[in-house]
């Protein structure tokens, strides 16, 4: 959460000329509800058997960039899965920042409304702590230390990013 990888993931896609996806958005879409409605309502067991279903769909489109949802390779065997169909990055951000990024946009976040900034710092560095060695499973771990706050900050990560992947 607040890595970016909307963001990057969209720019990454126009610059590559691919479509891009974001599972949250498809299952939006699919469901007519908000992430946060169907963790309510119907709790995270159902949301997370929900997201594996959309990536097993969306993982066989054809030239495609999907960006899931930061709990999405941690559930399941979905890290596995995303490896064996295709290339997975990581958007390595440090905690500070992802905490900076996550208290500028806490109010349309479920998970962080209502927190201060050190309890958001808090939450993510727990998050981190527990979901990274999923996220490090990725075929590219990528730092990103720019704030993304810019269009020039986006382009210039997103041309690195290039740089990696054609390596």
């Amino acid at each position: 959460m607040g890595a970016g990888k909307t963001t990057i993931g969209k720019q990454l896609a126009m610059k590559l000329g691919v479509q891009f996806v974001d599972l949250d958005l498809f299952i939006e879409n699919r469901y007519r509800k908000r992430v946060g409605e169907i963790f309510a309502e119907k709790g995270e067991d159902a949301f997370r058997e929900m997201e594996r279903r959309a990536l097993l769909e969306v993982s066989q489109f054809e030239d495609v960039i999907i960006s899931t949802g930061g709990g999405a390779p941690c559930f399941f065997d979905n890290m596995e899965v995303m490896n064996n169909l295709g290339q997975t990055i990581y958007l390595k951000v440090p905690v500070d920042e992802l905490a900076s990024r996550l208290t500028v946009y806490k109010y349309s976040r479920p998970l962080i409304q209502g927190k201060t900034p050190e309890e958001i710092k808090q939450y993510v560095a727990e998050s981190l702590d527990k979901r990274e060695v999923c996220y490090n499973q990725a075929a590219i771990i990528f730092n990103v230390t720019k704030s993304l706050s810019t269009q020039q900050e986006v382009d210039t990560v997103v041309e690195n990013l290039i740089k990696v992947i054609n390596e």
